[in-house]
């Protein structure tokens, strides 16, 4: 306590903020679209099927000290961006995401409820956030991995979500004889590298 007293005040005030600042930190990164994989996985009464997301945006900010912390988290993809490799299904795709009034689909953090370190400098993040599609949103609950590596954080998951639950009716085929399950199953790998 002595030494504090003959401590000019000033100085040691610079100090704490510097300890402080080099313990803890925010950092925000940008989602690297041509690093990132998204695929959206479903069935029909004829046969499963998936598709690619072609183009995504988005940005993840964590707050690290002795763990970490994850501030924000936002995804948007490109509605007419999903790409199954055949027209008719992709037509059919953009008809039920009514792609001409909702360009878009997104994804928004709402609380980070749970982090647990798995270890070099990967974590396991349970969160809830809103997912908004054709103008619905609705809250989801999530499990993410999130690993941080250098200048970049590599994020990675899987959601199951129904198509009904946001006013989709689930496309058909062939007058109908085909047909569409509600349930769909979205796998992400995104990679975020440091602005």
């Amino acid at each position: 306590m002595q030494l504090l007293k003959h401590f000019p005040k000033k100085s040691l005030l610079y100090t704490m903020v510097f300890v402080i600042s080099a313990v803890t930190y925010s950092q925000d990164y940008k989602l690297d679209n041509d690093t990132s994989f998204m695929k959206i996985e479903g069935t029909s009464s004829l046969h499963d099927w998936h598709i690619n997301v072609e183009k995504q945006a988005g940005n993840i900010v964590l707050h690290q000290s002795e763990t970490i912390s994850v501030k924000a988290l936002n995804l948007t993809v490109e509605s007419e961006s999903l790409k199954s490799g055949k027209s008719r299904m992709d037509k059919n795709t953009y008809k039920a995401l009514e792609t001409d009034d909702y360009k878009n689909i997104t994804f928004k953090l709402k609380k980070a409820t749970e982090i647990k370190s798995l270890g070099d400098y990967t974590y396991e993040v349970k969160g809830k956030g809103q997912l908004t599609i054709v103008g619905n949103t609705k809250d989801i609950t999530m499990t993410l991995k999130i690993e941080i590596k250098d200048d970049m954080v590599l994020l990675s998951g899987k959601n199951e979500i129904k198509m009904t639950d946001f006013g989709i009716e689930p496309p058909t085929a062939l007058l109908g004889t085909i047909k569409t399950g509600d349930a769909i199953t979205i796998t992400y790998e995104a990679t975020f590298k440091r602005n």
